[in-house]
């Protein structure tokens, strides 16, 4: 099935808000995730609770897209003991129906021709963004339930395996830094 986002999901901006050092809910940024749409490390609070911060809460399944700049990525919003917020630089997608993963739908945003497609749209000259009406325009091809499954364990596993890559490399590299070291004494 081939359908707009704007059918299967609401679309809202992040808040903008002014921080504080002690807050009491999360301010989430761009810069809190790595490469693979995951929460670095732990973020403090710098929100304090309000009318406008409270309608803006997350909840879990939430998708995250980052919009501006030239780092864009979904992720799926998954922190349930700690109340955050998006920021401005998000668009959060919350899903209408039980059709689609939220898991999917951050692979299908994140797959390199989707973000080429939303990026050859995007507007502006200085910081480049990616607006709410193209977003909502988008076509997402929804398979059955099993087949977004499927994709997901493979997915991850294909991540697991780069994460390994990596550090078989840091290892090899450590031997033979010590091998080279070892022969020169």
């Amino acid at each position: 099935m081939r359908t707009k986002l704007k059918n299967i999901a609401s679309i809202q901006t992040g808040l903008f808000a002014r921080t504080v050092s002690e807050g009491e809910i999360v301010f989430l940024k761009a810069k809190h995730f790595n490469e693979n749409g995951l929460i670095v490390n732990y973020i403090r609070p710098e929100l304090i609770r309000s009318s406008s911060v409270e309608l803006h809460l997350l909840k879990p399944g939430d998708v995250l897209f980052a919009a501006k700049g030239t780092r864009n990525f979904a992720a799926v919003y998954d922190i349930p003991d700690q109340s955050c917020v998006a920021s401005t630089s998000f668009f959060v997608i919350r899903l209408k129906e039980n059709s689609i993963l939220p898991e999917y739908l951050v692979w299908y945003l994140n797959h390199p021709g989707t973000l080429q497609l939303l990026k050859a749209q995007a507007i502006g000259t200085s910081i480049v963004s990616i607006s709410k009406p193209v977003l909502e325009e988008l076509e997402i091809s929804i398979p059955d339930m099993k087949t977004q499954q499927t994709i997901l364990i493979i997915t991850k596993l294909r991540i697991k395996e780069k994460q390994l890559k990596q550090q078989v490399e840091k290892l090899r590299e450590t031997q033979i830094q010590h091998l080279i070291i070892k022969a020169i004494k």
